[in-house]
């Protein structure tokens, strides 16, 4: 018998364990039972062949129809094909050079088939599948001897798992009964707690476990799923909150703003009035500064909604305490733009006296050493830079606040180290231009306070946006040039952003859609790239006359601010540039956005790109060009921003709409997903129910100490990279 934490390759052989790892990242017992089903099938229920996805591993049962083998005519040996169907559709299965295929199947018999689907002369094949027939192994019953039996047989659920082309779906069923058979009950401890179990009507983690495995029935499957759903939220709050109360039990020195010092300063040279949420969330940073446990808050808010601002303010009450701040940013082009807006909202005499100081991988050997002087002496009491910050040369006289830019750009090792640089632990500011929704912010960021900003200050002007859809309508693309010419001719500017820097150079950092929409509008359309897009705009005769720059990240860090002073100056009437300008970038004459191959971006990304334009007193106007067809995800997406300027809402439009990525590790590792049954876009209410239980636990148990089956859980849980994240903060 055996344990959750066994090794698999002492429980199904140390080849298949290989294999399981290789394809799944699965090492224990515990993690082959959490290799939950994809979905279930029935012995007489047909599978839609019409719907499989190309390119994919796929497992249907089906119905052989018709076995032929014919001799190749220009080379040795025979292909047989076996065509199979559901009772609506057919398809084929093709071997090459398996005459036997011919005595071992015949038409009526039926079965599970297993294979990559491709496409032949446009009809769905599977290529040398694996079969398993029912009538191998088991016993059929026969409908004239016990009818009832009969109809079990063809009712009961047949777990379908993820599967690779050598790892079939019932070679997973195989291992998984054998590991529940070898199980040592007594071991098989619930993590969730007896009252809550009750409360919510769970079954026991044992029998979800069998369940969901080996149905009977589908009503079987579904409770366990129910059950496992919770385990899996339950588990992950548990952990988010024991980390949250870790964290506050740690101390820092208290950093308080005193009067007539430099957040009062600040305040009172404000030349207007913060907006309701501004103060609001400046009261809620002010109260965590002042106390002697570090902050751990994310400020979220909208597309220039001011967020840099509370930070400033922020910034300003830890220098008033003797301490710095610094800020990380993602791109060295933020950081400048960090720096202006800064150095802008402190004004000259506050700039003079807190030295704001950048600090990036492309200064100059002297302009480094100055930096660093003024940091290490501590007369920068504000520090912006990107991951130059994080080297080992950089010290800090009295490091009080750091203040975290965007923070799914970054690693928790980059975080921590620059962490690690204050004396005592510092406050921690997190912040994002990507509303994130409810469930998203429990489940990812549970560890942190939220703040929030959805208003914006007095005088914007608004944007409108629009869709060009090309594949409908081409003829309008030279339109999109003329629109611009018309706001260039009105004093104002214009960005053009491409998903590329030239045919074959993706942003550093940027990953393109290649989902099945827009894999299918790449095979028809070379990408929109900033090379080839602005040797274009230089020649067309329509733009002579117009003042074009380019901006991406393999410029020189001179080179971009260069470009991006001479925007802000007005030298420059448009750029063409990639996502480089997604956040932060502050230009109030940039009246128009124009994003090509819109569909390339995802939806807070659109939407980011959209908030850099409409940010002065000059109303804004955005153009999302696509090919993306009519009624494609790619083409929803994009609809989906234009009609929609609120980034909330369209954050929960996002999660729905894309597929469901890793909500914990991989945000900051890139490994496998977190979850494996919960899905944060639709089980909000599970994960605020498993919230509350967990809150409940942890406030009478901090360590656990009493939930020794809770503690194991979340320790089995995490993965290495997750722990690391949990335990940082």
């Amino acid at each position: 018998m055996v344990g959750l934490d066994a090794k698999l390759s002492g429980v199904i052989g140390g080849r298949s364990a290989t294999a399981f790892h290789k394809a799944w990242g699965l090492v224990t017992v515990a993690d082959l039972l959490s290799h939950y089903p994809r979905r279930y099938v029935h012995r007489g229920e047909p599978t839609p062949l019409d719907s499989l996805p190309d390119g994919e591993v796929a497992t249907v049962i089906a119905t052989v129809l018709r076995v032929t083998s014919k001799p190749f005519k220009t080379r040795r040996g025979s292909i047989q094909t076996i065509t199979i169907g559901d009772g609506r559709s057919e398809m084929t299965a093709t071997f090459f050079n398996q005459p036997w295929r011919e005595n071992q199947l015949s038409k009526g018999d039926r079965g599970m088939f297993s294979g990559k689907v491709t496409r032949f002369k446009g009809e769905a094949q599977l290529t040398h599948p694996e079969i398993k027939l029912f009538s191998e192994d088991e016993e059929v019953p026969d409908p004239a001897v016990d009818v009832e039996r009969a109809r079990q047989w063809a009712i009961q659920p047949i777990p379908v798992y993820p599967a690779t082309a050598s790892i079939q779906s019932w070679k997973v069923a195989d291992a998984i009964a054998h590991a529940l058979d070898v199980l040592d009950e007594e071991e098989v401890l619930d993590p969730v707690p007896d009252a809550v179990r009750a409360e919510h009507g769970l079954l026991g983690y044992l029998d979800a476990l069998r369940l969901i495995h080996m149905p009977q029935t589908d009503s079987d499957w579904r409770r366990a799923r129910d059950t496992l759903r919770f385990h899996e939220a339950f588990v992950l709050q548990t952990a988010l909150l024991q980390q949250r109360a870790v964290s506050r039990s740690a101390h820092t020195l208290p950093r308080k703003a005193i009067p007539g010092g430099f957040a009062e300063r600040l305040d009172e040279a404000l030349p207007f009035e913060l907006t309701p949420d501004q103060s609001l969330v400046g009261a809620e940073l002010a109260f965590d500064l002042a106390r002697d446990v570090p902050m751990n808050r994310l400020v979220q808010g909208e597309v220039g909604s001011g967020k840099t601002l509370v930070a400033v303010r922020a910034m300003a009450t830890v220098a008033d305490s003797g301490g710095q701040s610094a800020l990380l940013a993602p791109t060295e082009v933020l950081a400048a733009q960090h720096l202006r807006s800064i150095v802008r909202a402190l004004g000259p005499e506050l700039s003079a006296e807190l030295m704001p100081t950048l600090l990036t991988g492309q200064l100059s050997a002297a302009q480094r050493k100055k930096a660093l002087l003024r940091i290490v002496t501590g007369q920068a009491r504000i520090v912006v830079g990107t991951h130059a910050l994080l080297s080992d040369a950089v010290e800090f006289f009295d490091l009080g606040l750091v203040v975290v830019d965007e923070q799914h750009r970054f690693g928790v090792e980059q975080r921590e180290t620059l962490r690690a640089k204050g004396k005592t632990p510092p406050h921690l500011l997190v912040l994002t231009a990507t509303p994130i929704p409810r469930t998203v912010a429990m489940t990812v960021f549970g560890d942190l306070d939220i703040s929030t900003i959805r208003q914006l200050p007095m005088g914007r002007q608004g944007i409108e946006s629009f869709v060009v859809p090309l594949a409908e309508r081409p003829d309008w693309f030279p339109n999109v040039w003329k629109r611009a010419k018309q706001e260039i001719d009105q004093g104002r500017q214009v960005f053009v952003v491409c998903p590329a820097i030239s045919p074959k150079d993706v942003e550093e950092g940027d990953e393109l859609d290649e989902g099945e929409d827009g894999a299918e509008v790449s095979a028809r359309h070379p990408i929109a790239n900033v090379v080839d897009v602005f040797g274009h705009l230089e020649q067309r005769p329509d733009l002579e006359g117009v003042r074009m720059g380019m901006l991406h990240g393999r410029m020189s860090s001179d080179e971009k601010d260069e470009v991006m002073a001479a925007f802000g100056r007005r030298e420059l009437d448009l750029i063409v540039a990639t996502t480089v300008i997604e956040v932060g970038v502050d230009v109030p004459n940039a009246s128009t956005m124009i994003v090509l191959d819109a569909e390339r971006f995802g939806v807070s990304q659109l939407h980011q790109l959209r908030g850099r334009v409409g940010r002065g007193s000059v109303p804004g106007v955005c153009l999302f060009v696509t090919s993306a067809e009519h009624d494609t995800l790619a083409r929803d997406r994009v609809e989906a921003v234009a009609a929609n300027l609120d980034g909330f809402e369209l954050a929960q439009i996002d999660l729905e709409l894309r597929r469901e990525g890793d909500v914990l590790g991989a945000r900051q590792s890139g490994g496998r997903s977190s979850l494996r049954l919960l899905r944060v876009a639709i089980d909000g209410e599970v994960i605020g129910q498993a919230r509350a239980a967990a809150a409940s636990v942890i406030d009478s148990d901090p360590t656990l100490r009493k939930h020794a089956p809770l503690k194991e859980a979340v320790d089995r849980r995490l993965d290495e990279s997750e722990r690391e994240f949990l335990s940082k903060g």
